[in-house]
């Protein structure tokens, strides 16, 4: 799990870097696959920044040896994060293989 946490953190921080460096990408979809693109990305984008603390939360319960309270707050977190983890994948894929470059 930590692991998962290190390989999470590394993600995240080289996904801002790349997003300080190059900008916003602009979905070029239209009609209902733009309305599905935003949905899942306003979801996604929404829960990306609540799993964050739960996660944080999750691992130092775990680590100072509660497990019980590692267990009430996990039971949330992990869906959370497995959901931002697909969607995360749709995202990309919608946004950069499902709509060629026009």
């Amino acid at each position: 799990m930590l692991a998962a946490l290190a390989s999470s953190a590394c993600f995240l921080v080289s996904y801002l870097i790349y997003h300080y460096q190059v900008g916003s990408v602009p979905f070029k979809g239209q009609g209902f696959v733009r309305s599905v693109y935003f949905t899942i990305l306003i979801s996604h984008t929404v829960l990306a920044t609540v799993v964050v603390p739960m996660a944080l939360l999750t691992v130092s319960r775990a680590l100072r040896g509660n497990f019980a309270a590692h267990r009430r707050v996990a039971r949330w977190t992990f869906p959370i994060w497995l959901y931002v983890s697909i969607t995360g994948v749709l995202v990309y894929w919608m946004l950069y293989w499902l709509v060629p470059s026009a």
